[in-house]
C-alpha cells in the first residue's frame, strides 16, 4: 500500500537497518525476557518493541531531572564516544568519553569528582566501574544492554546491540530525540533535523583516506581546490592587469653592462677647492718622524 509510514514504523526500519536487533551468541539470564528468538547461527534476536518502550521510559526519567548537567553519560568503548558527545551537546548532559577515572563518584578529593543525579552508560560490562560507583552513591543507572550484558545495579536496561558502530549511535540519537520532544524543544512546528549520521563514529584514518581520494579525483579532472578559489571571485582582491608580461622588454632597459652616464660637472666630487686651501702633507707614520 502507498500509505505513509508512521513514526514507529520508521523507527523500526532504522533499527533494523543498523542491526540493533542482533545480539550476541550468549545470553544473560536477566536479559532472556528481551530476547525474541535465536537464529540458526546462534545469534540471539532482541525484541525491538521493548527497545522503543524502554527508550521512551528512559527519556521520561531524564526529563524529570531539573538540571540537565546532573545527567552524566559514560562510554569507554570507542564507538560510543562520539554518540555520547553529540547526545550531551543536544540535551545539556555531562559526558565522560574514554577511560572512567575510578573514584569520580566517591572520592571527594579528586578534581574530577561529580555528584550526578542520573547515570547513562553505553555498555554496563565495559563501564562496570562507573556502574559500581553509582551503586555506592545511590545513583540510578540507565544502560544500553546487549543480550549478554549484566544487569546488576542497572535500573533501566534498554535492549539493543551496543557493540555496533551504527547501532549504538542510533540508540543515542533516538534517546536524544525523545528527550527533546518531551521538553518541547522538538515538535511538529520545529521537527528534529539532526541527522543520525552525525552520531556515527568516524575513524581518522578513514577521513584522511577519503580526503586523499577526493584530492586525486580533482587532480585527474584537471583542476584543484585553488582553481575554485581563483574563479570564485574575491571582491576584496586587487584586480589583475591585462598586460602581457611574457613580451620581451626593450634591450636598453635590460642591458645593465652599458656604460653609465658621467656625472654632471657641477657634482659635489668635481667642485673647485675654496681659495686659500692648502693640501696637507702626506703622513710619514710614527716611525718616520725625526
Amino acid at each position: 500500500s502507498g500509505a505513509p509510514l508512521t513514526k514507529k514504523e520508521k523507527d523500526l526500519q532504522m533499527l533494523l537497518a543498523c542491526s540493533t536487533h542482533l545480539g550476541s551468541k550468549n545470553v544473560d539470564y536477566q536479559m532472556a525476557p528481551y530476547v525474541w528468538k535465536r537464529r540458526s547461527d546462534g545469534i540471539h534476536v532482541l525484541n525491538l518493541g521493548d527497545t522503543l518502550e524502554k527508550i521512551n521510559l528512559a527519556a521520561r526519567i531524564i526529563v524529570a531531572i531539573e538540571n540537565p548537567a546532573d545527567v552524566v553519560v559514560v562510554s569507554a568503548r570507542t564507538y560510543g564516544q562520539r554518540p555520547i558527545l553529540k547526545f550531551s551537546q543536544h540535551t545539556g548532559a555531562t559526558s565522560i568519553a574514554g577511560r572512567f577515572t575510578p573514584g569520580a563518584f566517591t572520592n571527594h578529593i579528586q578534581r574530577s569528582f561529580k555528584e550526578p543525579r542520573l547515570l547513562i552508560v553505553a555498555d554496563p560490562r565495559v563501564d562496570n566501574q562507573a556502574v559500581l560507583e553509582a551503586s555506592y552513591a545511590n545513583i540510578p543507572v540507565i544502560a544500553f544492554c546487549d543480550s549478554d550484558s549484566p544487569l546488576r545495579f542497572v535500573d533501566v536496561g534498554i535492549p539493543g546491540n551496543n557493540k555496533g558502530k551504527h547501532s549504538i549511535a542510533l540508540l543515542f540519537w533516538m534517546l536524544a530525540r525523545e528527550v527533546l520532544t518531551m521538553r518541547g524543544t522538538v515538535n511538529d512546528a520545529s521537527p528534529w533535523t539532526e541527522m543520525v549520521d552525525l552520531f556515527f563514529h568516524r575513524d581518522p584514518e578513514e577521513l584522511e583516506k577519503a580526503e586523499e581520494e577526493a584530492a586525486e579525483a580533482e587532480a585527474d579532472a584537471g583542476y584543484t581546490r585553488n582553481d575554485y578559489a581563483e574563479t570564485a571571485g574575491d571582491w576584496n582582491a586587487v584586480p589583475l592587469t591585462t598586460e602581457d608580461w611574457s613580451e620581451a622588454a626593450p634591450a636598453s632597459a635590460l642591458d645593465w653592462s652599458a656604460a653609465q652616464p658621467t656625472p654632471a660637472a657641477a657634482g659635489w666630487d668635481t667642485a673647485a677647492e675654496p681659495a686659500g686651501f692648502q693640501q696637507p702633507p702626506a703622513a710619514g707614520g710614527w716611525d718616520g718622524a725625526r
